[in-house]
């Protein structure tokens, strides 16, 4: 495979379900990853929230390599210690208490199918309906797809299953569309596919009291920042609130394939034998490695570092003094650098160009998810190398170079 021939491979043999592949890569360590020609890039992605402890973290080789060589996988007719293991290690850092309870898929798309059937076993008969936010995003299979608000993803494969509506995320909005026909409210903490846009404040504390005073679930969707993102194990937690249930995946597994939706309360009591399953979902391979990554994150204080480090970040942006630059959202390593012109595709291409790795949420906004290892050394480097991206646009821009979001990302 030369240089330029893999691009022809995945032409040819993938399905163009995506853009163009960016790169290829074929080893990564902590932070960093190199391509098939050699070159070293700083990965400020983190597979999209995944990596949480980087690439090829000892921690994970180790709990991949061992549990691989002892037992992977016997099927949900049967418990393994791993499983059991992790199920415990996800309510204690949730908080379910006693009553909590795991389901275990194999991705967040997954966690969020269960959590809709939850949905659907409270609401029986009596609460057809369900709400979620405009532009939210929850996945691309055809239950989490009607969760979704982003009605170009739905228009090719409409109709959508029934019964979601979609509000803004206001307390206002909520308040008018609630009422005691409604079964479940799902709420993402953070959007990050619409550009890591946080909710107002007070929003998730309003929210509980209002789905609790109508009788509803208030299920939040943790994929993008569970497993200490936002510097808290889940962003709902800096809320002060209890939910009915989370769903979590992405950095839970930090590379390896697993997501769960965590119950609580009486919520926890909805599903009974038949109402779901997944073959893969909560084997021993998949659990162990889970367990171990969201230990090595615990050991290492990584919560609290992703905290001091986002706000590391946030300085370091604005450090950079950029006239492309608007300003940071997110919490935590989840950060948004909103752009004051249409142009993130241009940038993240800058980047990469630059050998850094970010990614477009969209065109106005970078996204940087890094791992939550990252100290200062990768802070530094990464600041040099965002400014230079930025310079580089800019240059475009004072050129009077087309920065369509069509021209610029080609």
């Amino acid at each position: 495979m030369t240089a330029d021939s893999w691009k022809d491979d995945a032409q040819r043999d993938l399905v163009r379900n995506v853009g163009e592949r960016a790169a290829l890569f074929v080893r990564g360590e902590g932070a960093a990853l190199w391509d098939a020609e050699g070159r070293r890039y700083l990965d400020f992605l983190a597979g999209i929230a995944v990596n949480s402890i980087g690439h090829a973290h000892p921690t994970f080789v180790e709990a991949v390599s061992r549990q691989a060589a002892t037992l992977a996988h016997v099927s949900n007719f049967f418990a393994t210690p791993s499983q059991l293991e992790l199920a415990a290690r996800l309510k204690r850092l949730a908080g379910t208490g006693p009553d909590g309870r795991v389901y275990f898929g194999n991705s967040g798309a997954e966690a969020n199918e269960a959590a809709f059937k939850l949905a659907r076993l409270h609401g029986g008969a009596d609460r057809p309906r369900i709400l979620a936010f405009k532009d939210a995003f929850h996945g691309r299979t055809m239950g989490t797809l009607a969760l979704t608000g982003k009605p170009y993803m739905q228009e090719p494969f409409l109709p959508m299953v029934p019964g979601v509506e979609f509000i803004d995320s206001t307390v206002e909005a909520l308040e008018q569309a609630m009422d005691d026909r409604v079964a479940a409210l799902f709420v993402e903490p953070i959007k990050g596919e619409a550009g890591v846009v946080e909710l107002p404040e007070g929003f998730l504390r309003a929210a509980r009291e209002i789905t609790a005073r109508h009788g509803a679930l208030l299920i939040v969707d943790e994929i993008q920042t569970g497993a200490g993102r936002t510097g808290a194990w889940f962003a709902f937690q800096h809320a002060g609130i209890t939910p009915d249930a989370i769903t979590v995946a992405k950095g839970i597994g930090g590379g390896f394939p697993i997501g769960a939706l965590i119950t609580f309360g009486a919520a926890s009591e909805l599903f009974y034998p038949g109402t779901h399953g997944s073959t893969f979902g909560g084997n021993a391979l998949g659990t162990a490695v889970a367990s171990a990554v969201l230990g090595e994150i615990e050991s290492a204080d990584l919560v609290a570092n992703a905290a001091v480090r986002g706000q590391q970040i946030r300085e370091a942006v604005a450090a950079i003094g950029s006239p492309l630059v608007d300003g940071c959202r997110g919490q935590g390593l989840l950060i948004g650098i909103a752009l004051r012109h249409p142009v993130a595709g241009a940038v993240v291409a800058a980047a990469q160009e630059h050998g850094l790795i970010v990614n477009a949420a969209n065109d106005s906004t970078v996204r940087l998810a890094p791992p939550l290892t990252i100290g200062d050394v990768e802070i530094d480097e990464f600041a040099d190398l965002f400014a230079r991206a930025l310079s580089t646009v800019e240059q475009a821009l004072l050129l009077d170079v087309p920065t369509t979001p069509e021209e610029a990302s080609a």
